[in-house]
């Protein structure tokens, strides 16, 4: 691998001292996962990284990001001294953009970051190479991480930007710095740190305090607040809109799920677009316009773009559907799951339940004669109030009239226990690790299977529940029928 930083040039970007020479190749702040060749950055969070800094000096690291020589090292270690570690990640995050040629995109809003993130991925890796977070880095140090780790040569860096609280988004933009930024969508979430709706949108807006001149600015239509959208975006050069709203610059006409795809019909221009997104979701259609519209402001071409999602897949825990072979022989003894277990807030459990009600049971194969449609969920978080309300509104969305049984976990899921049709109340637990020691018991072969819920409410011990279910060796043994 490359070189990322030099202990001279990290030295120079966050004004530390270097006790030792040192060539560092990537950036970590986890010993359980870091590479030889890393540099160790000694955060503190719930844990003091400095205590870790010898383990992950044994495990290979080329050095170490600390405010202080740790117990167990000394001067003779690789050590990049500063006064404070996180005030250091995030020079050499600012650094690390500064010297990059990349193209970089931004993508922030309420729901669907990190799978536009990742359908960003996949449409601009066909047209060079793509410098992206693995995972949901999107805060006060996955920002300066993903951009501590921009490789200087990348043709393209797509940087997710979230918040919980007012005020977070615009440093985390101007240290970014992009060239195009989007917003997804606005919804109801992080409302405890919120008074309403309004607040959220000029929050998710600050964004485009960060575009470079001449900058992008994405925006979806058709929501109550888009009107504070656009004007946050007032200052970019360019203000493309995405979404059902007539006269939208991408506007989407319709969107319908076809087995395991959404077909999706829209205009650019006036000009007529049909494509299709490989998973099952209708929501999805809207935030594949918005990354078209970004890739469309990086230099390519949508039309190949839009070909080119048809490649992407949800990451696992954002709507990732997988058949769960319970027999390596048969085939029919399986289920599908829909792994949508990382976060959740009104609009995207709704589009979940959207997706579990136009999926297609198979029926005659469990012990249950008629294939079910099943959800487990867990708690949506962080809604403030008039969380209880929320909860309970579930209960009165058209697609729960699809779906067969609900089962709960968590202490606001009990509102919408209190208010389902005795004929969908499933088995309800305060935790989520109750219904997960249950969860093996309340699936049969032919169902389809949602979970869903806030990260927080570890409603994903459910989806680690179902997946022991599946028979090991199954899955290669039936590769290439699901």
């Amino acid at each position: 691998m490359s070189v990322l930083w030099t202990s001279e040039d990290a030295a120079a970007a966050t004004q530390g001292r270097a006790t030792q020479r040192f060539a560092a190749t990537g950036i970590s702040i986890d010993t359980r996962t870091i590479r030889p060749g890393d540099l160790f950055v000694a955060l503190k969070d719930a844990r003091d990284g400095h205590d870790f800094v010898r383990a992950a000096l044994d495990a290979g690291a080329a050095g170490a990001l600390v405010s202080r020589i740790p117990e167990g090292c000394s001067q003779d270690d690789a050590l990049l001294v500063v006064p404070d570690v996180l005030d250091a990640l995030q020079d050499l995050g600012r650094a690390g953009r500064a010297r990059a040629r990349a193209r970089v995109l931004a993508v922030t809003g309420s729901v669907g970051k990190t799978s536009s993130k990742e359908m960003l991925r996949a449409v601009l890796s066909a047209h060079g190479t793509v410098h992206a977070a693995e995972a949901s880095f999107n805060n006060h140090w996955g920002v300066p991480i993903t951009l501590a780790r921009l490789p200087q040569d990348a043709d393209f860096a797509v940087i997710e930007i979230g918040m919980s609280n007012p005020g977070e988004i615009a440093p985390l933009a101007k240290m970014a710095r992009p060239h195009a930024a989007m917003i997804t969508t606005i919804a109801p979430a992080h409302l405890e740190a919120f008074d309403d709706l309004a607040g959220i949108a000029r929050e998710k807006a600050s964004i485009f305090e960060g575009l470079e001149s001449g900058g992008t600015a994405v925006i979806p239509t058709g929501l109550e607040v888009s009107d504070i959208l656009r004007a946050g975006a007032a200052g970019a050069a360019t203000i493309v809109t995405f979404g059902t709203a007539p006269g939208s610059d991408y506007h989407l006409i319709s969107a319908h799920i076809a087995g395991d795809a959404t077909v999706v019909q829209a205009e650019r221009a006036g000009k007529p677009m049909l494509f299709k997104v490989m998973t099952p979701g209708t929501h999805f259609a809207s935030n594949a316009l918005g990354v078209l519209a970004l890739a469309e402001a990086a230099g390519c071409d949508p039309t190949v773009a839009a070909m080119d999602l048809g490649a992407w897949e949800p990451p696992a825990g954002r709507g990732q559907r997988q058949r769960i072979y319970m027999d390596i022989v048969d085939e029919r003894e399986s289920f599908d799951l829909f792994d949508d277990a990382f976060n959740a807030n009104p609009a995207s459990m709704v589009a979940a339940l959207e997706v579990l009600a136009g999926s297609t049971p198979r029926d005659g194969v469990g012990r249950t004669a008629k294939g079910r449609r099943i959800a487990f969920l867990g708690d949506m978080l962080e809604l403030g109030p008039d969380e209880r309300a929320m909860h309970a509104a579930l209960a009165e969305h058209p697609a729960m009239a699809r779906v067969d049984v609900v089962h709960l976990a968590g202490p606001r899921m009990a509102a919408l226990r209190d208010v389902l049709p005795r004929a969908k109340r499933g088995e309800y637990f305060e935790t989520a690790a109750a219904l997960a020691a249950r969860a093996r018991h309340l699936v049969d072969p032919g169902d389809v299977v949602l979970v869903k819920g806030s990260k927080g409410s570890k409603v994903s011990l459910v989806v680690e529940a179902l997946k022991k279910l599946r028979q090991p060796g199954a899955r290669d043994a039936h590769r290439g029928k699901e």
